[in-house]
């Protein structure tokens, strides 16, 4: 049985670029999408706050047992900002579907430009509008993204592992105050607003997710924060505003419209040979 939230509030991605990198800018932007929301999932229904990352993890994952997600269906508005991160650029539309493990399909019209995106195990296939379906190498956010999906079937030490892989050091951990509640931030010192990082709150899951990402030209701080956590199925809360910063500036600014939990896709939209017939 599905279990679906509507809202009229906007959850949107913006980056606008003048030039030649206007749209490897944008579809690098784009691609944040699927990592974010893959660490938003990672992080639901998240432990009480411990200064630790290893009991803090266990925590986690003793707690989150019960829930299953088999399916997730994501329909959002995107903005995409120009580089000054205070006028919005480009606008969309996109619906996200995702169906673990490992299998992910992003629809998105930016500006009257649609894209469709199929992940599966890590190998990515693309169409754009009147073209044939190619496949691409995955960006580094969609190999980062795929890697957190289904945390209720991994140890403490894979999620660990896999939190190395993107940099962020578990060894390190503390407790801080942000937005008035108390969270537990893995991979940074007290006062390190710059290192990777997940910041966890004991409720509502991720509320922070810090990480050093190469972009088109360069290597930049990325910073997303999470917000405006709604119920969605069970234990499972779900963030339906999310902002991305890059290098302090915003970046990408998403409201979900409507969230939908095990709903029941079909595999056949995961099918890298049935995407290739689709016209």
């Amino acid at each position: 049985m599905s279990t679906g939230l509507s809202a009229k509030s906007q959850f949107s991605l913006t980056f606008l670029l003048k030039g030649p990198y206007k749209k490897p800018m944008r579809r690098a932007a784009l691609a944040l999408v699927g990592s974010a929301v893959a660490a938003a999932v990672l992080l639901v229904g998240s432990p009480a706050p411990a200064t630790d990352a290893r009991a803090a993890l266990d925590a986690f994952l003793r707690r989150i047992a019960h829930l299953e997600v088999r399916d997730l269906t994501i329909h959002q508005h995107v903005t995409i900002y120009h580089p000054d991160g205070l006028h919005p650029g480009a606008r969309g539309e996109q619906r996200l579907l995702i169906k673990p493990p490992g299998r992910q399909r992003l629809e998105q019209v930016i500006d009257g430009e649609r894209e469709v995106r199929l992940l599966v195990n890590g190998r990515v296939w693309v169409r754009r509008r009147g073209g044939q379906a190619y496949e691409a190498p995955p960006t580094e956010h969609e190999r980062e993204g795929m890697g957190l999906l289904v945390p209720a079937r991994r140890s403490v030490d894979e999620l660990l592992e896999e939190w190395r892989g993107l940099g962020i050091r578990t060894d390190v951990s503390h407790v801080e105050r942000l937005g008035g509640r108390t969270v537990t931030v893995i991979g940074a010192a007290a006062g390190d607003r710059d290192a990777p990082s997940a910041w966890v709150d004991p409720d509502l899951g991720v509320v922070r997710f810090v990480t050093r990402e190469r972009l088109p030209g360069r290597t930049a701080l990325v910073d997303r924060a999470f917000s405006d956590h709604r119920p969605l199925a069970g234990g499972f809360r779900f963030p339906w505003r999310q902002e991305t910063f890059v290098d302090g500036k915003l970046l990408l600014l998403v409201t979900v419209h409507v969230a939908t939990a095990n709903s029941g896709l079909a595999d056949a939209m995961f099918d890298p040979e049935a995407f290739r017939r689709e016209r």
